[in-house]
């Protein structure tokens, strides 16, 4: 199995040999690899010994499996884009189903993304989607409990239903019911439009032969995807949440700066050229650290900004997991007072001066509401932001405030003479990498 992995992965740098083989497949025999995105994070696991090696581990990946070959100076986005792999998937995906809106090419390869960065279920069990779908009442009321705010507990998916024996027409109209009904957000279930439940409507799901509502997908079971505001709005100026995650991880796209170039070896050169009896070839080698560096600073310390800390986590883990690139979150409250924490319990210490001791190349996000008392911005704390802005110059500090609030807090107003401010939109993060890439250049 795979028997020429080793030789192939080798010849971008990597270590690979024998034992990888060996692993592998006691991953596969213990179940951890049913999908592509399965074989992407457990080889990912075994062969990436360092961040500077997630950049060439991913061409190879994506040559060796996809037959994706990502050039010298080009970006994911566009090797995916001139490859036959790549065309194939396209027709065959706008072929499968009819379509409510027409898609651009950029929209086509994250869902291309997504069905090969996919992971699978651990499924133990399949439902008769018949069976569900008969017994439910589509016009049942929602009855929404006022003391609850609407927020949904995820849990794990461990069953799916199979609504394959059901045509779409039929779907689609017992959609249209229910979505008459449906009042609040619901997930987990079998019945209403929702996230991560076994409901033939939704996303994050898995209800084999059913439709996709939103989202991003997740176990390519869908039949149909529903791009309809009036079923899914997206709203690009909304503070991210499960329902505009996608748009916000888009935004972030434009941080992607590959650059998969190849620089002369001289010493290498002279010393093959002499052993050739002074016939002097070039000798390249692919630069090894050639990846995005991420850092980003989210402030978990009050309530305040408790809503949207797993919105921010979940989409800078997405990123980590669509982008090859190296990404460091830190955590603080309020402010920085000359430390940050590498843990969400803010435990774990790393004095500002070792933070600061990064790469320049890093871009850094500071996620926080910036809204304290003005005795907690201190001097020391002033110098600590200006100092890591100074340091990093592709910094912003993204904001879930409300931006027509900012003008009332002193604090904001403060920290926005330091740092470029956006707000936590997909809106503000495309505004922010913007600037961050404007800063660059200048």
């Amino acid at each position: 199995m795979f028997t020429s992995l080793p030789s192939f992965f080798r010849e971008y740098g990597l270590s690979c040999d024998v034992r990888t083989l060996l692993l592998l497949r006691k991953a596969t025999e213990k179940g951890l690899v049913k999908t592509l995105g399965d074989m992407y994070q457990v080889l990912k696991g075994i062969i990436v010994n360092e961040p500077r090696d997630i950049g060439p581990f991913t061409r190879a990946y994506y040559k060796y499996f996809l037959n994706i070959e990502v050039r010298p100076g080009e970006s994911l986005d566009d090797a995916i884009r001139r490859s036959e792999t790549f065309k194939k998937w396209r027709n065959q995906y706008l072929e499968e189903a009819d379509r409510d809106v027409e898609f651009s090419t950029e929209e086509l390869i994250n869902r291309f993304l997504d069905q090969v960065h996919m992971t699978h279920y651990d499924i133990k069990e399949i439902i008769d989607g018949r069976e569900l779908f008969d017994k439910n009442d589509p016009d049942q009321t929602d009855q929404v409990d006022p003391n609850d705010p609407g927020t949904v507990n995820p849990r794990e998916l461990d069953k799916m239903a199979d609504y394959s024996d059901i045509s779409l027409k039929e779907l689609l109209e017992r959609l249209e019911r229910i979505q008459g009904q449906q009042k609040d957000r619901h997930g987990g279930g079998d019945h209403w439009v929702g996230t991560g439940g076994i409901s033939p409507y939704g996303h994050g799901g898995a209800a084999k032969g059913g439709i996709r509502v939103g989202g991003s997908g997740g176990g390519k079971m869908a039949r149909k995807v529903i791009g309809d505001p009036n079923f899914y709005p997206v709203d690009l100026d909304a503070i991210i949440n499960d329902n505009n995650v996608d748009a916000a991880l888009a935004s972030l796209k434009g941080v992607i700066e590959e650059s998969a170039r190849e620089n002369l070896d001289i010493p290498k050169t002279i010393k093959s050229g002499l052993k050739r009896g002074g016939l002097f070839l070039p000798e390249l080698e692919h630069e090894k650290d050639e990846k995005l560096q991420v850092l980003v600073l989210i402030d978990n310390g009050g309530f305040s900004m408790h809503p949207y800390i797993k919105a921010v986590q979940d989409l800078f883990k997405k990123m980590k997991t669509r982008f090859a690139h190296d990404l460091e979150v830190y955590y603080f409250h309020n402010s920085i007072y000359g430390v940050v924490y590498e843990d969400a319990a803010r435990m774990k210490v790393l004095p500002l001066k070792r933070f600061l001791d990064k790469d320049e190349k890093y871009r850094v996000f500071i996620i926080g509401d910036a809204a304290m008392a003005p005795y907690e911005l201190t001097a020391n704390s002033i110098r600590g932001l200006q100092s890591i802005h100074k340091k990093f110059k592709r910094s912003v500090w993204l904001n879930p405030e409300p931006q027509q609030y900012w003008h009332h807090t002193y604090t904001i107003q403060a920290i926005k003479q330091i740092f470029p401010m956006f707000p936590l939109t997909p809106r503000g993060i495309e505004q922010a990498v913007r600037e961050m890439n404007r800063k660059y250049k200048s």
